[in-house]
Formats: structure tokens, sequence, C-alpha cells
């Protein structure tokens, strides 16, 4: 029976909060601290009281806490909880439940969450029943929410009636733009608050605004004068919807991440399941598979229930000679039916395991990958396939190109890092094609792999959540593989996700069909909708025009009613997505991705739908060379076009505003603003286009690890590493005075977790202050086995990745944006430049090449 008078050490409904923040701030940004604690934070975590109420009424209400027994007079929560009868034993009894009741649930259900938002209403209510009928169950804890049924969906109700309000409410333009001012106000208050409780409300202040612009947008724009412009203003019309679809899906789907922690594992390792792991190949280079294999045969688990398999597509014969040396298996099919699909399901007819675990044959795994991710399946029955991040070490174009690697997070870090984080917690995590375990029999049951769509890796989790199944995602870095090396690649890569995403939604729409939930159906269609993001761009960054060139009015409205409405809905929802987002992505740079892959993305998604049975899988490329400098003419050339069109439109503009139009110059200056930020958008994807040179035949990777060094005198000397690769490694040391290049010496490094030393020979190539820059010597298999073990397969290597990149603050990031914009146009000009150059002189010009 549970006592709730005993002190139980247990999780807490409520999101972690920063230590206090010191005394010395203004008054009214503290009593605004002080005052939150009445919705978010718990009566024993409440922050320092205000230091104006310090000298005024403290002594009054701790002498009145203390004769009413409050728990925390420094939170108003608290008061309020003993206003209505809460005592701290209730709350106590009450959190008890709440936390048994969690136990038995895979996710967090929003009943769960609203219980705990009322419960210092509703726990008197159970309380006494508790005391009544003697509770000698977990059954019966559960009485009160299942008494008061009305009043929580009354809640919900009352919540959705009072948002249609908000949004739908007409409001003058003097009102409108006093609530825009609120809701920033409001905003620049709770955005210093830690915790999930700003998050919430800047996600609420960002739908009203945004629903009320589309609202009025729906009621109050669309009177045309003509068919040419009902056409153009329904077409934006349409983009804004389906951007404000996406904005609404996006914050269900990230407002609370659920934050899975690894599960531990039996202690008799006898009991551990068997597992496969697979690491498919087609055209890439052995030295690219060559780690992923190694780290694979160096995995932490019993020996005997570990089998590595090379599945190459590509059967060649050196891969089969490598597999024999270093102890993996080989498996070859008689065809390429169905690609990496194909390949899969062939391996899983041969194979036995249990499990099975999934690497692109670029991804190489640390050793604790399986130790890390098995416990939850032995925890969940039902656990068909636990995902993990997609890690990369090499830069993408976009990093590379513009100089921002490990310093603007990365183009996928939103979705690794916040989005399939989000989906986990209404178990609609995906499986993204590597860095996953799956289990055997649920994905027999499925057929195996999809073979539908060229994106077999999310339409199987859809099968698999179709029979009931659970997924997992573990958002901890525990491989990392090369980033796509070229802006041809990277956008090849992303139109075969498109495509794929587009097949799904035609051939196996979520939205319709047994066995996902409602917010299964909802992580799923946004997954799949994000794609659609072509035509819509490619709308935003053409719409100013028909006005600048044909004085096509497609939104009827005054500028002033338009600024009333639109910059509540802009800033609101940067400000909101900064805060959710914000570590993950930058603000803006969403608007550039979008506009480098709009024009490429527009017609496979458009034509999917249509026919769903086009298209073929394609491999990406990786372990590639750019050996020159060059600029991207063939996948620039579109960007090229509407760059031309914006700025004939900013010249149109300008006799517009003098002459022309100067009766409405006010209209003619939105779209011109309007177009100067589609030209900054344009600027950063030429930017993109420009390729930089990369030689580079082997990725370092910066980390710190203890080392020691023998030299050829048989001194000792202990060293700290700054990066490595699978050629070498730059130290640094103070005995790199005794060190000349060419010297042959060892360099000794540690197995992580264990006392085990690995020695290795090793060149000098570079001696420069205490740094020294070394090149691995041959290494017999089993060294290149030991050093993967050292390095790249250690289990702490990736752990300090991302903790360096800049904190997102968004008036900053569109100056950073700009910057790449106005960089873009003057390597443009050197590339029409060069080019004329080259030209003149008669020469060939560069060329990107793709080794192995």
């Amino acid at each position: 029976m549970l006592n709730p008078n005993d002190t139980m050490q247990m999780p807490r409904f409520h999101p972690r909060t920063a230590p206090g923040r010191p005394l010395e701030v203004g008054w009214l940004q503290a009593l605004g601290r002080w005052c939150w604690h009445l919705l978010v934070l718990p009566a024993d975590e409440a922050g320092a009281w205000p230091r104006w109420m310090q000298r005024t009424v403290k002594p009054a209400i701790l002498w009145l806490a203390k004769l009413l027994q409050v728990r925390n007079p420094r939170s108003v929560r608290s008061w309020l909880a003993h206003l209505f009868l809460v005592t701290p034993s209730q709350k106590d009894w009450l959190d008890t439940q709440l936390y048994l009741r969690a136990r038995q649930r895979k996710t967090i259900s929003i009943r769960a969450l609203l219980q705990q938002a009322l419960h210092p209403w509703l726990a008197p209510i159970a309380w006494s029943a508790s005391q009544q009928i003697e509770v000698q169950s977990l059954r019966l804890s559960l009485y009160w929410s299942r008494a008061l049924p009305v009043l929580r969906y009354g809640v919900i109700a009352l919540v959705l009636v009072l948002f249609v309000m908000s949004a739908t409410t007409p409001l003058t333009l003097t009102q409108q733009y006093w609530v825009l001012l609120t809701m920033w106000l409001m905003t620049m208050l709770v955005r210093q608050l830690s915790g999930y409780g700003p998050g919430v409300i800047m996600i609420t202040l960002s739908l009203v605004a945004s629903s009320r612009y589309i609202w009025w947008r729906c009621t109050q724009t669309l009177e045309f004068e003509s068919l040419v412009e009902a056409v153009l203003g329904i077409g934006l019309l349409l983009a804004e919807c389906y951007t404000w679809f996406n904005m609404v899906m996006g914050y269900i789907q990230n407002a609370r991440p659920l934050r899975r922690k690894p599960a531990s594992l039996p202690e008799d390792r006898s009991v551990w399941p068997t597992v496969d792991v697979y690491i498919p190949t087609y055209n890439e280079p052995l030295k690219v598979v060559k780690p992923t294999v190694l780290a694979a045969l160096s995995l932490d688990w019993p020996a005997d229930k570990l089998n590595v398999y090379i599945l190459d597509d590509g059967k060649r014969e050196l891969f089969r000679e490598f597999a024999t040396a270093c102890g993996a298996q080989y498996l070859i099919r008689p065809n390429n039916f169905h690609a990496k699909a194909g390949n899969l399901n062939h391996a899983l007819t041969l194979t036995q395991g249990e499990f099975i675990a999934i690497f692109d044959c670029d991804h190489i795994p640390v050793s604790s990958f399986l130790t890390t991710t098995m416990g939850w399946f032995l925890r969940d029955k039902q656990c068909a396939m636990l995902q993990t991040p997609h890690h990369f070490f090499s830069p993408d174009p976009f990093e590379r190109n513009l100089g921002t690697f490990r310093r603007v997070p990365n183009e996928g870090n939103l979705f690794y890092g916040l989005i399939q984080d989000g989906n986990d917690l209404w178990n609609a995590a995906f499986f993204c094609g590597s860095c996953a375990v799956l289990r055997r029999g649920p994905l027999e049951e499925v057929g195996g792999i999809a073979v539908e769509t060229v994106t077999e890796d999310a339409h199987t989790a859809l099968k698999l959540h179709r029979l009931g199944y659970t997924t997992a995602y573990l958002r901890q870095v525990l491989a990392g593989g090369l980033a796509t090396e070229s802006l041809s690649g990277h956008i090849g890569q992303r139109i075969r996700w498109a495509r794929g995403m587009a097949q799904i939604f035609r051939l196996d729409n979520p939205l319709f069909g047994k066995g996902l939930n409602f917010f299964q159906r909802l992580c799923y269609s946004n997954a799949m909708l994000h794609f659609f993001s072509g035509i819509p761009r490619l709308i935003f960054l053409t719409s100013p025009l028909s006005y600048l060139f044909f004085e096509l009015h497609v939104i009827n409205a005054q500028a002033s009613a338009l600024a009333a409405f639109a910059i509540p809905h802009i800033v609101q929802s940067s400000l909101a997505n900064s805060h959710i987002q914000g570590r993950f992505r930058h603000s803006f740079w969403n608007e550039a991705y979008e506009a480098v892959l709009s024009w490429y993305i527009a017609r496979p998604t458009t034509m999917a739908l249509i026919n769903p049975r086009l298209g073929k899988f394609n491999v990406t490329a990786k372990g590639g060379l750019v050996e020159h400098d060059f600029y991207d003419w063939r996948i620039s050339a579109p960007y090229l076009v509407l760059v031309l069109l914006n700025v004939a439109g900013v010249v149109i503009a300008i006799p517009r505003l003098l002459f022309w139009n100067s009766f409405e110059a006010d209209t003619v200056i939105v779209n011109l603003v309007w177009t100067l930020f589609n030209l900054v958008l344009l600027g950063a994807v030429l930017g993109v286009a420009a390729e930089t040179r990369q030689v580079r035949q082997a990725h370092r990777v910066i980390k710190r690890m203890p080392a020691k060094l023998y030299l050829p005198n048989g001194v000792q000397t202990p060293c700290t590493t700054e990066d490595f690769s699978m050629g070498g490694l730059g130290i640094k040391s103070v005995a790199a005075i005794m060190l000349k290049p060419r010297d042959r010496i060892h360099i000794g490094l540690m197995v992580e977790g264990t006392d085990e030393e690995c020695r290795f020979p090793v060149e000098v190539v570079m001696v420069r202050q205490q740094q020294v820059g070394l090149v691995l010597c041959e290494l017999s298999m089993e060294q290149e086995r030991n050093y993967v073990r050292c390095t790249f397969a250690s289990p702490s290597v990736w752990q300090d990745w991302g903790k360096d990149a800049d904190v997102d603050h968004p008036l900053e990031s569109f100056a950073e944006v700009f910057a790449f914009g106005a960089t873009g146009y003057v390597r443009l000009l050197e590339s029409v430049q060069g080019a004329l150059q080259s030209w003149w002189r008669g020469d060939a010009g560069v060329k990107l090449q793709v080794k192995g």
C-alpha cells in the first residue's frame, strides 16, 4: 500500500529548471519570474524572491507561511495549493500516482499532462476518495481521473473555443498593432525563463498571430479584378496555408521532445540476444567501407552472438578478400533488384540473428552502440525498431562552401536533434536507413524492408506502426559518417528523399488506413508534406514580381493592413522557432535550405503524386574529391534566372515608387522589400554553388585524447591528440623539439574503458612549436582494427560534438544570412570573370572529380 507520508525519490512531471538567477535585476523582470512559478515551477524548485520584496513583505509572509505550514513560501503555486486544501502529504500522494501511471505508459499522453496541470484543484477530491475507500491498488488510484471526464474534456473544448475566438475576432488596425506590441512584450519576457513552459506560451502566441493572419487573408484579401490576379492570388494564399499547416504540425511535434535515455541490459551476458550487423555497399571505395566494418567487428557484444555481414551489390573481389582477412562475412546476390532494400532483404533470408543492426557503409559505429541501444528492446517487447542520429564528421556543401562547419548547425541537426525526439513522444519515430536496430520478427511480418518506394526506411517504419509495434529514438550520437561532397550530390540525395516521401503519401497515405493513432498520422504526414515545399517556395520567390512587372494585386489589401497582420505572424513564429529550434537550426537558415532545393524537388514530388512508380533509387556518392575551386553553373542555372528576374523587379520598382505608382508608395515598398529579401536568399544559394577545393583523402575529427610517444632513442613521453583521421593524427607534445620531419616513431593510444594500450608506427610530417603532424605507416589488419577501436569507435568520441556551435539570435542570424547572400554575388561575379578568362584562353575548365 502506498503511504502518502513517505518521502519518495521519483521523477517529477515538470521541466527541469536552471539554477536561480541573481537578485540584482530589474524589479519588473524579477516579478515576472516570481509569478511564473504559478504555472511552471513546483513548490520545491521555486526561485529566489525579488530583491524589492526582500525589504518589504518578506518578513510578514515568512511568518504567515510558518503559521500555515506552507511548504515553500517562495512559490505562488504552493500558496494556491494550500488555498485549495492541498497539503504536502496530499501532493506527495498525487505525484506518486502520476509516477506509477507513467511507468505503465509507453508515452506521456495529453490526459496525463492535463491531470498534472489541474492537480492543485483535483488533488483534494482524489485524497478524500483514497482515504475513504483505503486505496489498495493502482487501479483505485485512478478514481479521480475517471470521476471528472466532463471537466477534463470541458477544459479542452474551452481552450479550443478561446483559440478560435482569438484568431477570428475582428480588430481595427490600431487594436491589431496593440496586439502585436503586447505579444512581443510577452514573448520578450517569457523567452528569458527556463523549462518547457516558455516554449508552450510562445507557441500559443505564434499560433494566435499566424492564425489571425491566415483568417484575415482568407476573408479580407481575395477580391480580385481579373482572372490572372485571382489565379496568382489564390496560389499565393495556398502556399501560405501550406506553410501555416507545416508550422502547426511542427509545433505539435517539437513542443515536448521525449529525450529518451538508454535502458540497461541484464548483467548476465549469456541472456543477451543475437545480433546481425548489415553493411550494404554498392560502388563505394574500400577505404570508405573498411573503417565501418572494422568498427562493427569491435562492437562490445558477445562474440558468439554477433555476426557482421558485408552486403556487396558491386560484387567486387577486393571486398571478398578484405572480408576474409578481417573476419567479416561476405554476401552477394544474383541481381540488384530494388537496390538497397533488395540487398537487405536478400541478407534477411540468409541470416538468423534475433536483431539486425544496419549501417550505411560510411557510418562508423562506436563500440558501445549495441550496449547502449539494445536495452529498450528487452524492456519493451513490442519495440520493433530503435533509431539513433546520423552524424557527419565531414562538412556538407553548405558548411564547406560557406565556411560554417561546426559553427552553424548542420542541415540535418533539426531532424535528428529535435523532430525525431518529438516524434518519439507520439510513438512515431521512424527508420532512417542506417544507425538503427530492428527486431527480426516484426520486420519479417511486414515482408522485410519496403520496396514499393525509394525511401524504403520510412515506409518500413510506417508498416511496423500499422501493425501496432512501437519504435524508439535515442538522441545519442553512436556513429559518424561522411556528408555529401558536392552540391549536385546533396541535391540528388534530397530529390530521392522527396520523391520517396511523395510516393508513400500517394501509395500508403498515413492519414488513411488502419493501425495508426491520431498523432502518428500527423507526424508521418508532416514529414512527407515537408518535401512538398518546392512549389510554395518558388511562389514566394516570384510573387512580388507580379506587382512590380504587371501591377497585379495578388493581395487585395492596404499595405498598412498587411503589415498589421503579417508582422505579428512573422515575428512571433520566428521567435517561437528560435526558442524551440535554436540549438539545432538558426533562424532564416530554413528559408535558405528550402530555396536551394525548391526548383529541384518541385517536379519530382508533383510527378510522384501523379505516377508514384516513376523514379529509381540512386546511390549517394561518398569519399569524393573536389580537386579545384569551380562554379556549378548547371545546378545554379534556375536560380540565376530567378536572380535576374528579381534584379529586374528592383530596377522597375524605382520608377514605380517615384512616378508610376507614387499614389500607392506603401504597396511598392512592401513588394520591393520582399524582392530584396528574396535576393538575399538567392545570393546564399549562389554562394553554395561556388564549390571550394576539397582534396583531403581522410577527414579529420577534432578530439583531445591522452596518448604516448615512443621515440627512437627509447624515450617515452606523454602527449595529447588534437585530431585524427584514418590517415594520421595531429598531436601536441613538449617533446616536439626532439622531432623532425621523416622521423619514424610509435604512438600509443588507449582503448577507452580499458587499460589496454595499442601502439602504431607513424612518420612525422610536420613540426610547428609543440604541434606535430603524424602519418600512419603501413598497418596490419589487426593494427587497423585497433586503431579504429581507439579513435572512431571510442564510445565518447562524439560526445562533445556541437557544443561549440553558436547560439541562435534571430537578428544576428539574419545578418549572417545577409552576409552570405552578398558573398554569393561576389563569388558569382568572380566565377563569371574566371569563366570569361578561361574561354578567352581556350582552357578546358575545372571539373569535380569523384574517385573510386
